[in-house]
């Protein structure tokens, strides 16, 4: 699913990103995505899935 139409970045290239590059904010991702930098419409679904998806790594990560 398309989050920031302005830039063509889906929900999936902000999971990766969480994963792969540690980006955990709003400024990381505009930073290395574009995200949010022209009209902001998608911020506050990007900073949900950034959150959601920082949850649900945390929770299958070891903790023995």
């Amino acid at each position: 699913m398309f989050v920031c139409v302005c830039h063509g970045i889906t929900d999936k290239q902000i999971e990766q990103a969480v994963r792969e590059n540690g980006v955990g904010n709003m400024r990381e991702l505009k930073r290395g995505l574009n995200v949010g930098s022209s009209c902001g419409t998608c911020v506050q679904m990007a900073q949900n899935i950034i959150d959601s998806t920082i949850i649900d790594q945390s929770m299958f990560k070891d903790v023995g």
